[in-house]
């Protein structure tokens, strides 16, 4: 019995003794504050994108090829290389049809020889009007003649439609080609077109002249700045999407044809409210900031969020320009807590 008393008193004593061990001492110092960093949010210009995929095109685009059978006599142009507006790019064998030229030239340079002459006789009245229409039916056969063989001459000469990059030399001197034999390819490439496609939900945010920016692997962190053409008339009916044809500036021809691209439709620039991304705190579906008051003392608001961008998002509701939150240090924090030593920046 006296054994348990005693362990009753000592069970006591060191109750006690905690007791005044975690009281605070008279003339203690509150709790240090948490050191965070802060900044004041002002109001930021912003541009909303539309992200998309396509592929690039060359502006005019042509497979060169044979028109008649006949053999290479002459090959005037290297693989990639850029040419001219009508440069002759290959020679077929021609000499048949050179001898035959000239003889219909010569032809008609006799026939026009005398309609000139009956033309001056018949007004005398030296010939009858028959002698000339005969005269004047031998020289446009002989003009036409010569327009036949200028015509075959000109398929024996495979010349550049438009300025633009060849392609890889398919032919050889000596090669016998056909109608539709491949030579090489024609790009115009200092214009790239991009061709992608949008859900129709966008479709009433798009128009004509539009700026875009691309994007390609081929080339890490390099934009490619262009605008929006044109719209397709028509919405696919089975995806509900609609295609969309933008023009991108290629000066270097860095861009090919049949590259894939990144591409981003920039909206018409807005003024937005926006934080840091590491100042939104989320519990469950819900966001929150702290805001910082007069005091140096937090208070979690809520906020709903609108879009995003390399590191910032936009506050829809819940923050007015001027307020000053805390950005990084979050979780240290709940509602009243004090702040010290808080870091103030610019948003």
């Amino acid at each position: 019995m006296h054994m348990s008393k005693a362990l009753v008193l000592v069970a006591g004593l060191a109750l006690a003794a905690c007791s005044r061990g975690n009281a605070p001492a008279a003339g203690g110092s509150a709790p240090s504050a948490v050191i965070v960093t802060t900044t004041v949010i002002e109001p930021s210009p912003w541009v909303d994108t539309i992200e998309a995929i396509g592929t690039s095109r060359a502006r005019e685009a042509v497979t060169l090829t044979a028109k008649i059978t006949e053999t290479v006599r002459k090959v005037n142009f290297v693989d990639g290389q850029r040419v001219a507006a009508g440069d002759v790019l290959v020679e077929l064998t021609s000499g048949q049809q050179v001898a035959g030229l000239a003889e219909a030239q010569a032809t008609w340079r006799d026939a026009e020889r005398l309609l000139k002459r009956n033309e001056d006789l018949v007004r005398q009245g030296t010939i009858s009007r028959q002698v000339f229409d005969t005269a004047q039916a031998n020289h446009d056969s002989s003009k036409a003649r010569v327009d036949v063989l200028r015509a075959q001459l000109a398929d024996r000469v495979v010349t550049a439609p438009f300025a633009g990059v060849l392609g890889l030399r398919q032919v050889s001197v000596g090669s016998l080609v056909t109608p539709g034999t491949v030579i090489t390819t024609l790009d115009d490439i200092d214009v790239v077109n991009v061709d992608f496609a949008l859900p129709e939900r966008h479709l009433a945010a798009l128009a004509p002249g539009q700026a875009v920016v691309a994007h390609s692997d081929a080339y890490p962190g390099r934009r490619f700045e262009g605008r929006v053409m044109s719209l397709d008339a028509r919405i696919d009916p089975v995806t509900r999407a609609f295609k969309v044809r933008a023009e991108i500036p290629n000066a270097d021809h860095a861009l090919r044809a049949g590259m894939l691209l990144g591409i981003e439709v920039l909206r018409p620039e807005r003024s937005v409210v926006a934080v840091p991304e590491i100042a939104i705190v989320q519990v469950g579906t819900d966001s929150f900031v702290f805001r910082v008051d007069g005091e140096d003392k937090v208070a979690r608001v809520k906020v709903a969020l609108g879009a995003r961008r390399r590191g910032q998002v936009e506050v829809v509701e819940g923050l007015d320009a001027g307020t000053r939150i805390v950005v990084d240090g979050t979780v240290k924090l709940r509602d009243g807590v004090k702040i010290a030593e808080a870091v103030a920046t610019r948003s």
